[in-house]
């Protein structure tokens, strides 16, 4: 079975993580830190924020912007439940924006029209949540226009998409949002096994995050209350979780941010393969925006809804491990009762019914490459 995706460990990722085992620290040790600033340093932001997923980076991502009860966040219905849940988890309500029909990111056209109608109906989101699907960047520039315009909060949801470029620049770099968000499972471009990072260019964001990572606790003197107790004193100044990252993540995303663009540019030439063989079958292949550049996470195939599912079974029983992104989250169970339901983001369900992600990882050989597009062949014959 060729799989969707998956990890590329080397050697070198090893040793770096035995070393940490062989020191002082496994955890709140120098290795988050040196991790933390070496994806700033690629992405061009101020400050990170390394936490143990990215589902936790966008739960603090959204503490730290100060939503809670009583606030709306807005994300798209394709993406993982992660980017609707995080509101859920400050107490907020959550609504969707259909996304593009051909860049299949959140459409800026139905953003500016919902946040019209929002405007005067007083109930404008505090947060919206871009995703950047399968690796390429949404319309930034035209979302941040937009969130500035109506006083709306960002957060990028870039878990697809470290390593990818809008407008020349680096995603993370949060010049057009207040956070960025990535994610390091392995199935993503790079790995800490599991694991998440927040950028901002906002210190004081930073260190909301910072703390709420840590149970809400300081060390600092100055953000106490009133002098130590002595060298052994912290405060609790704020509500927070046990949302650490380990040494040992940090040692191997660290070894790994070595070969980001050596990953990245392979999956590129992957993806420009994908594109040359499959240009004659009845499919819809992904097209990224002119201005973008794609980390190219996924590779997503949209072939006729009356084959999909067809298609999508003979291609695992040829060995072909593909899969979904995503299942529509407003057509989950627990958001069905909370009143959405189909037919409300009718691109998305769309996409929906047509989507299969094929393989694509830096590890996939051109034979194997090959095999996918033959088994496709045979699939839409």
């Amino acid at each position: 079975m060729i799989p969707y995706g998956r990890q590329d460990i080397s050697d070198e990722d090893i040793a770096a993580v035995v070393a940490v085992l062989r020191s002082d620290y496994l955890t709140q040790g120098p290795m988050v830190p040196r991790f933390e600033a070496a994806v700033a340093a690629h992405v061009g932001a101020a400050h990170a924020v390394a936490v143990n997923s990215a589902t936790s980076a966008l739960h603090i991502a959204c503490m730290a912007l100060g939503l809670g009860p009583g606030d709306v966040l807005w994300t798209v219905p394709t993406t993982f439940v992660a980017s609707a849940n995080c509101a859920l988890y400050c107490g907020a309500a959550v609504d969707f924006v259909d996304i593009d029909p051909v860049t299949w990111t959140m459409c800026p056209r139905a953003l500016a029209a919902k946040l019209d109608r929002a405007a005067a109906e007083g109930r404008l989101p505090k947060v919206i949540v871009p995703v950047h699907l399968c690796g390429q960047s949404a319309d930034m520039a035209e979302i941040g226009r937009l969130a500035r315009a109506y006083g709306v909060k960002v957060v990028e949801d870039a878990s697809h998409s470290i390593g990818a470029t809008h407008e020349g620049r680096p995603v993370g770099d949060c010049r057009h949002s207040d956070i960025c968000v990535f994610s390091f499972h392995p199935v993503k471009i790079i790995t800490t096994a599991e694991g998440g990072l927040a950028t901002t260019q906002d210190a004081r964001l930073a260190r909301a995050m910072d703390l709420a990572r840590s149970h809400g606790i300081t060390r600092d003197a100055a953000e106490m209350t009133h002098a130590p107790d002595g060298p052994w004193y912290y405060q609790q100044i704020a509500l927070g979780y046990n949302y650490r990252m380990t040494e040992l993540q940090a040692a191997l995303g660290l070894s790994q941010m070595a070969r980001l663009d050596q990953f990245v540019a392979r999956r590129r030439d992957l993806a420009a393969r994908y594109d040359r063989m499959l240009g004659n079958l009845p499919l819809t292949r992904p097209a990224p925006a002119a201005d973008v550049q794609s980390a190219w996470h996924l590779y997503v195939v949209r072939v006729d809804a009356g084959r999909h599912r067809a298609v999508f079974e003979a291609l695992r029983a040829d060995g072909i491990g593909v899969n979904l992104h995503y299942i529509p989250v407003h057509t989950q169970p627990y958001y069905r009762a909370m009143g959405f339901a189909p037919g409300q983001f009718p691109n998305a369900e769309r996409y929906y019914a047509e989507a299969i992600s094929i393989p694509l990882y830096a590890g996939l050989t051109d034979t194997d490459q090959e095999r996918v597009v033959a088994a496709l062949e045979r699939a839409l014959a």
